[in-house]
């Protein structure tokens, strides 16, 4: 680490503390030349991939947007704040396994699908009807047909 005060390149750790949380690592350190004091602090960066829009456009991930888009769907449904916090987790999550440096703005529609599916049909149909851009009613009666069905049972 380079020294802030005279730039010389050799410096030691005196001393190395974690935050409560165990996210931050706080090291205090000692100018070998300057003999001067100085902290840094380490933390892990997480960073999301780029969402690729269907113009070609690349943008930052916004989870606040994600958020805003999951509340539009379950507008006046009787979801809690802990149950949409959650699903916006799972799908970072996801974003974050993929390892991926970009996503097409579409698979990230279809891991919303698949969260409102899971938490409000009505919400669900309701994403779908805008994000899959309907052109005929046979293909919404078909969605609704699918919400609607009784999950197959399993083993007897």
């Amino acid at each position: 680490m380079k020294c802030p005060f005279c730039g010389a390149s050799e410096t030691t750790v005196a001393d190395t503390r974690i935050n409560d949380d165990g996210d931050i690592v706080r090291r205090r350190r000692r100018c070998m030349t300057c003999d001067k004091r100085f902290s840094t602090y380490e933390r892990a960066e997480i960073r999301l991939p780029q969402v690729v829009k269907k113009n070609g456009l690349r943008v930052e991930f916004d989870r606040e947007k994600l958020s805003a888009s999951l509340w539009l769907a379950l507008r006046k449904r009787p979801v809690t704040v802990e149950a949409v916090d959650a699903s916006v987790a799972r799908i970072e999550e996801k974003l974050l396994t993929l390892g991926e440096r970009e996503i097409p703005s579409e698979k990230i529609g279809e891991m919303v699908m698949q969260e409102l599916k899971k938490i409000d049909k009505v919400a669900y149909v309701r994403f779908a009807s805008v994000y899959r851009n309907f052109e005929d009613v046979d293909a919404f009666s078909d969605l609704v047909r699918e919400v609607s069905l009784p999950a197959p049972r399993r083993g007897r």
